[in-house]
C-alpha cells in the first residue's frame, strides 16, 4: 500500500498567508507545506484541499482512478473547488466501514475532537491509519489493538494522541509514525526532525510516497537525554516535551514541599498543571533504585535539587565539615548516580541547571556547590546518549 502525501501542513498550509512570524518566514523551499492531504494507492483521497490534482501531478500520481474523496475534518474559508472527474466529497460516521471494489476497506475512528479519523486496509492486509488534525483517537481498547503498519497524525500539537495509541498497542516498534498537519508552531528543520526522533516518530516533505510495511531508518529514542540550562531557560518543559509521547512517565520531584514558602508551592503547582494526566508523580530524591529497576520512563526534575539534599545530609556546606570528610560522602553519592544513569535499562531524561556562566560565588560553599554540580553535570553528560544546552528556550544539541 502506498501513500502519498500531497501535503503534510495544517490546515493553512505553512506559511501561513501574510504571517510576519519567524516560522512562516524559515518556510521556505522543502520547509513549506500544503494543507495535508493523502492519496492512497490511488483509489482513496483524503482530505480534498486548494490544488490538489496539480499537487499530485508534481508527485507523479493521477487521481483519475479515485473511487472515495473522504473529509477528515470541519474546512474553514471558502469552499475548494472539486476537479471534474473526482467523486463528490464526504464525511463517514464515525465506525462505518467502506468496502471498495479495489479490495481495499476503511473505517471511520472517532476522535476527542472535532473530526474523523480514517483506518484503511490494503488487499494484501496491510494498515495505516489517518488522524484529522488537533485529534487524538476516541474510544480505543486499553491493551491489546493490532498494531498499524503506518499512522500519520498531528505529533506536533497532540502528542498524547501517539501516546494513547501506543498504550492500546496500536503504535508497535515496527509501526512507522510520519509527523502531518504541520504548522507554524513547529520548530524549522533541523529541530523539528530532532523533536520527533525522541518521540518515535519523522517528517517528510510534501509528495514524498510511503509505503506501508516498509522499515524506515528512524533513530531510535535515546536511553538517556540530559537537559541543560539556565534558569527560566525552558529546561523543564522542553524535557517534558521529548517524553510526552509515551504513554506512562514517572515524574520524579526532587524539590521536596517548603513550608510557608508560597513562590515555590506556586512553582511546584506550575509544573503539575503542564504535565499530562497519566503521569504519576514521585516525590523522592532516592534516584538510584528507581535507575536501577525496571519500569516505565523517567524523568528527573532536578539534579540540581538532588545535589543540594546530598550536599544537606552531609554537612558539607561548613568548610569544617567538607575537610573533615564531607565531601567523600558528596563524591560517593554523585558517583553512585553516574553508575546508575550509566546502566539504567529504562528511557530517562533528567534536568540540570548549568553553571559556571555568572558571578563567581563570594561564598566557599557556593563554590563548592557550582563545581560539584559541574562534575555531576560532567559524569552524567559523558554517559547519556543525547544532551542538549537549553538558551533563551532554544535546544542546542550537544550531543
Amino acid at each position: 500500500m502506498e501513500l502519498t502525501l500531497l501535503g503534510t501542513g495544517g490546515p493553512e498550509g505553512l506559511p501561513l498567508p501574510d504571517c510576519p512570524c519567524a516560522a512562516c518566514a524559515l518556510a521556505v523551499g522543502a520547509g513549506a507545506r500544503a494543507a495535508t492531504a493523502v492519496l492512497i494507492d490511488g483509489v482513496v483521497l483524503i482530505d480534498l484541499t486548494p490544488g490538489v490534482a496539480l499537487a499530485a501531478a508534481r508527485a507523479g500520481q493521477s487521481l483519475g482512478a479515485l473511487r472515495l474523496v473522504l473529509l477528515s475534518h470541519p474546512h474553514d474559508g471558502p469552499a475548494v473547488e472539486i476537479p471534474p472527474g473526482l467523486p463528490a466529497p464526504a464525511r463517514v460516521p464515525d465506525g462505518q466501514r467502506l468496502p471498495l471494489i479495489t479490495g481495499h476497506r476503511v473505517e471511520a475512528v472517532a476522535t476527542d475532537a472535532p473530526g474523523t479519523g480514517y483506518a484503511v486496509e490494503s488487499p494484501d492486509g496491510l494498515r495505516a491509519l489517518y488522524l484529522p488534525p488537533g485529534c487524538a483517537p476516541a474510544g480505543l481498547p486499553e491493551d491489546g489493538a493490532e498494531p498499524y503498519d503506518l499512522v500519520l497524525l498531528d505529533v506536533v500539537g497532540r502528542p498524547d494522541a501517539l501516546a494513547r495509541l501506543r498504550a492500546a498497542g496500536a503504535v508497535a516498534s515496527t509501526t512507522d509514525v510520519v509527523a502531518v498537519h504541520i504548522g507554524h508552531s513547529a520548530p524549522p528543520q533541523p529541530e523539528l526532525g530532532r523533536r520527533l526522533a525522541a518521540l518515535g516518530a519523522r517528517a517528510v516533505p510534501d509528495g514524498t510516497t510511503l509505503v506501508a510495511g516498509d522499515y524506515q531508518s528512524v533513530p531510535d529514542v535515546p536511553r538517556r537525554t540530559l537537559v541543560l540550562g539556565g534558569a527560566r531557560s525552558g529546561k523543564s518543559a522542553e524535557a517534558e516535551r521529548r517524553l510526552s509521547a509515551f504513554p506512562e512517565v514517572v515524574y520524579v520531584a526532587t524539590g521536596g514541599s517548603r513550608e510557608d514558602d508560597a513562590d515555590w508551592a506556586r512553582r511546584v503547582a506550575d509544573h503539575r498543571e503542564r504535565r499530562p494526566a497519566g503521569w504519576r508523580t514521585e516525590e523522592t530524591r532516592d534516584l538510584v533504585p528507581l535507575l536501577s529497576s525496571d519500569g516505565p520512563p523517567l524523568l528527573i526534575d532536578c539534579l540540581g535539587l538532588w545535589l543540594t539534599d546530598v550536599m544537606d545530609s552531609a554537612g558539607a556546606w561548613d568548610d569544617e565539615a567538607w575537610n573533615d570528610g564531607a565531601y567523600r560522602q558528596v563524591r560517593t553519592r554523585t558517583e553512585q548516580l553516574a553508575v546508575a544513569w550509566r546502566n539504567t535499562r529504562r528511557t530517562v531524561v533528567a534536568v540540570s541547571n548549568e553553571v559556571g556562566s555568572g558571578v563567581v560565588p563570594s561564598h566557599a560553599s557556593g563554590r563548592r556547590f557550582r563545581d560539584e554540580l559541574g562534575r555531576l553535570n560532567a559524569s552524567v553528560a559523558a554517559e547519556s546518549e543525547h544532551v542538549l544546552l537549553l538558551v533563551s528556550g532554544l535546544p542546542l544539541p550537544l550531543r
